[in-house]
Parts: structure tokens; C-alpha cells; sequence
């Protein structure tokens, strides 16, 4: 993200191009005040919920119908379709689909802030899902 943020900051920014090899490799995570484990599973579950709604195909585009018809049994709990998953946490059973209806599933918000809709127009790289050559796995919605 710094080398996006130096080539938007250039003179010429499209003179400017970032390598794909690896220089450096450091853990970006989610924190959360010690003893707040409430707010950390929701953290987490938000997360899950980005990465699965991606890995299932389910868009801010299509998260209405994906809920009205769930082609799988997680993804109709992860929607709120199927009751369980947000009581969980505390939550409504639809946060799910509240979340993905807002903001999109990981790869929307990714694009949106970081990729190809973004200034910084970063390639995902091993921020992608497993499947795509990323190191990103969602945990089973079940």
C-alpha cells in the first residue's frame, strides 16, 4: 500500500509502475480492545461474511435474489435466510445480507477502495481468495 500511495503521489503517477516481486512481508490485521470479545466475533464474522459472499458470488447486485432463492444452505444462513448465524454474535440473522447490500462482498469493497475502481489501482495479489492464488480462506457458515 505505501509504494500505491508514493505512485499516486509522483508527478507523472502512470510513469510509475509497482513490481510484482515480494520486498517485504508484514501481518495486517483487525484489532480490537482486550476483553472485548464480543466486538472481536463480530469482526470476525463481518470478515467471514465478506470473503464467503465472495467466494459464493454473492454481490451488492445480486444479494437480493441470492436471499430469496440461497443456492446453498450456508449461504441462506449467512443472508439471514435460514435462521442462526447472526444470533450468534448477537446480531439480527440478516447483518449479513445487511452488510453485503451496503458495501459489497471482500472483493467489491477491495476494488472500491484499493483496486481497480481506487486511485491506487493495487492487483490483489495474496489478498485474494486460495482459489484465485491468494492466501484469504473463509471459514465454513454453518
Amino acid at each position: 500500500m505505501q509504494l500505491a500511495v508514493l505512485r499516486l503521489k509522483a508527478e507523472n503517477p502512470d510513469d510509475h509502475m509497482i513490481l510484482p516481486e515480494a520486498i517485504s512481508a508484514e501481518p495486517v490485521a483487525m484489532l480490537a480492545r482486550e476483553g472485548d470479545d464480543g466486538w472481536v466475533d463480530i469482526l470476525n464474522f463481518t470478515l467471514t461474511t465478506l470473503l464467503a459472499a465472495e467466494e459464493n458470488g454473492v454481490t451488492s447486485a445480486n444479494v437480493d435474489e441470492m436471499k430469496a432463492n440461497p443456492p446453498t444452505p450456508s449461504v441462506g444462513k449467512m443472508l439471514g435466510a435460514t435462521p442462526g448465524y447472526g444470533e450468534r454474535v448477537g446480531l439480527s440473522d440478516d447483518f449479513g445480507y445487511n452488510i453485503i447490500k451496503k458495501i459489497g462482498n471482500y472483493d467489491e469493497v477491495w476494488q472500491r477502495n484499493l483496486g481497480s475502481g481506487s486511485p491506487y489501482k493495487l492487483d490483489r495479489g495474496v489478498n485474494a481468495l486460495w482459489q484465485s492464488g491468494g492466501v484469504l480462506w473463509p471459514i465454513l457458515i454453518d
